[in-house]
């Protein structure tokens, strides 16, 4: 009943593991400062973030603007509610050409008119507002590039 394993199982052990540990106490605001460096880094393990640190190993700090991200979200949201609005456009008048009669078919297209202008209205301020953020954002973007140059 003796059984012969031919394979371990498990994680193939490591060339060089790493078994030492260092210890570090910090105050309360060190911890705060070293925690902020820490998420500005982008570094998922806290132990390599601490190696490089420490090994002056080079890293870069990717800073993610999250009003620019969700403007970017909506944007998109709005171009997708655009584009079916041109969908159910094309579908209502092709509708309304086949089922009315001509009179009140044009009525309704005059009531369709309107609110494609008020679109158009809207889209032109999305256009003015999408320049102004993204006038806003280069400034924001130069300025931060300026001081880090320094």
């Amino acid at each position: 009943m003796n059984r012969i394993k031919n394979k371990m199982g498990g994680r193939p052990p490591k060339i060089d593991p790493a078994k030492n540990r260092v210890s570090v106490n910090l105050s309360d605001i060190e911890y705060a400062d070293f925690l902020t460096l820490y998420e500005k880094s982008g570094i998922h393990s806290m132990a390599s973030f601490i190696k490089a640190r420490i090994f002056n190993e080079t890293f870069r700090v990717v800073k993610v603007d999250g009003s620019l991200l969700e403007y970017t979200q909506l944007l998109s949201s709005l171009y997708n509610q655009f584009r079916a609005i041109g969908v159910n456009y094309n579908q209502t008048v092709v509708t309304l050409k086949s089922k009315f009669e001509e009179r009140k078919a044009l009525a309704m297209l005059y009531k369709l008119e309107q609110q494609t202008v008020e679109l158009v209205v809207i889209s032109r301020q999305i256009s003015e507002l999408s320049q102004k953020f993204k006038e806003l954002w280069l400034q924001k973007s130069a300025s931060a590039d300026h001081s880090q140059e320094r």
